[in-house]
């Protein structure tokens, strides 16, 4: 890259990348994170949120130019990218990028599935629309990460870099697929930082706002790229300038080197971590740790105390307050829960070892896991944040009924490039999130469409399985 090249805005160098060619290797992994989330959409479409979300777009009695999954009927490109986006992130199942500590796939697939559907783009464009909006997200999450503190600036200032970034990403991704060349794309991504949002106080307070977010950032999205290809224009220097987003966001804490490092040539999208587990991120380590000791003979009757460590700044969110995690009033609250985490590993569950099914309320405010959560501290090791958030880690050890002590140590995390989901895996995944909402022969056939997206020449009629989702699994 030239030094002019080098010295130009963040936006312009990620607009370049967004308008220009998908290497094959990133492009192979697009369709099966194209899978994962519209299987999770389908899942979440019975949540009361989801309803109010479909119900909120359908009211706006927009044209039908694309599918949002289980609302019945078609509607504006941009209101199918909220819902699906809202169904995709209503499950905290969705992928996760690490260090910047985003999920970029449920704003990204949302957005660019309403484009492509709308303007009836070729199967290869999704996927490279996709690729690249993934790519924008998470360069974008990566400044907002604190190497020294190795921790989301985001994060600690209580802002949604999935949000934020998602918009940005989704953009880019609605912003090819329209047909935009480089500077248009640099618009659309410059107007979408102007509507970039999202605090978390939700995960720390409650409310169910934080499954919005998502959807919104998709909305963002396309509704930025509309826009661009009618005129609007975004400021260059809209993500490093002095008024910019990540002044406006990270303060002077910006890491402005990692968005363009090796840019074009490493693709972070690449290490993006499918979620195996239907909870957060961080305590996923703690169910592959209690899932070892159960395989190692020991149960819940076996466990007399247990301590879960965790690299401490995930401690605030799946440990304190202690008393709470331990008593998750339902299982939203339990998918946060340290605790829960490990006993839902040593009792076993659904999907790939502990699943949906396992975090209904019922189960959450079961007296049983209850008092086996009882037993259960959660600790922060510094030793563990030599690795942290490069990989989420965590060390279970459990001093048993009859004195032993035993431990488990997971360092690297299932769905990752280090311990990476197969093809079956993601299969099973897919399959238990559509199992009873629509049939066998709709969920193989849906699947299989998506799986080989690539080669279509269009995306017309792509989720129109899915326009309709029951509770029974039967044809329709």
């Amino acid at each position: 890259m030239s030094a002019g090249a080098a010295a130009a805005p963040i936006l312009v160098r990620l607009a370049q990348l967004a308008g220009g060619p998908v290497p094959a290797e990133i492009r192979a992994g697009i369709p099966a994170r194209i899978v994962d989330i519209v299987g999770i959409a389908v899942r979440a479409c019975p949540l009361d949120t989801s309803r109010a979300a479909t119900g909120f777009a359908l009211a706006q009695e927009s044209g039908a130019q694309a599918t949002a999954i289980g609302a019945g009927s078609g509607m504006a490109a941009a209101e199918a990218a909220f819902v699906n986006g809202v169904l995709a992130h209503s499950l905290d199942y969705d992928d996760t990028h690490l260090p910047s500590i985003l999920h970029p796939s449920a704003s990204v697939v949302p957005a660019s599935l309403a484009v492509a559907e709308w303007r009836t783009a070729p199967g290869a464009a999704l996927v490279d629309a996709v690729a690249v909006g993934l790519e924008v997200a998470v360069r974008l999450g990566m400044g907002g990460y604190d190497h020294r503190a190795r921790q989301s600036v985001y994060f600690e200032r209580g802002q949604h870099a999935t949000s934020i970034c998602g918009a940005v990403g989704s953009a880019a991704a609605a912003a090819r697929l329209l047909g935009a060349d480089a500077d248009r794309i640099a618009d659309a991504m410059g107007v979408a930082c102007s509507m970039a949002s999202g605090i978390i106080e939700a995960n720390r307070a409650g409310g169910t706002v934080k499954r919005l977010h998502c959807g919104w950032a998709a909305k963002a999205g396309v509704t930025a790229a509309q826009l661009a290809m009618r005129g609007f224009t975004g400021p260059r220097t809209a993500v490093e300038g002095r008024f910019g987003l990540f002044r406006a966001f990270l303060g002077t804490e910006a890491d402005t080197d990692a968005v363009t490092a090796d840019l074009g040539l490493r693709w972070e999208a690449e290490r993006i971590f499918y979620k195996p587990y239907p909870a957060n991120h961080f305590t996923h380590a703690a169910i592959d740790a209690a899932i070892g000791l159960r395989r190692r003979g020991v149960g819940p009757g076996d466990v007399a105390s247990a301590t879960l460590e965790v690299a401490p700044p995930t401690v605030r969110t799946i440990g304190d307050p202690i008393d709470a995690k331990r008593q998750p009033d339902t299982g939203y609250l339990a998918q946060f829960s340290g605790p829960y985490a490990v006993a839902a590993g040593l009792l076993g569950g659904n999907g790939l070892g502990v699943g949906l099914a396992d975090f209904s309320d019922d189960l959450a405010r079961d007296p049983a896991r209850r008092e086996l959560m009882a037993r259960i501290d959660v600790a922060g090791d510094p030793g563990l944040m030599t690795i942290y958030p490069s990989q989420l880690p965590a060390r279970l050890t459990v001093t048993t009924t009859s004195g032993q002590t035993l431990v488990e140590e997971v360092l690297a995390n299932r769905g990752g490039p280090d311990d990476p989901l197969s093809d079956e895996d993601l299969a099973t995944k897919y399959a238990d999130n559509v199992d009873g909402l629509v049939s066998a022969a709709t969920a193989r056939s849906v699947h299989e469409a998506l799986i080989g997206v690539a080669a279509s020449p269009s995306v017309k009629g792509l989720l129109d399985p899915l326009s309709v989702i029951g509770t029974g699994g039967e044809d329709r």
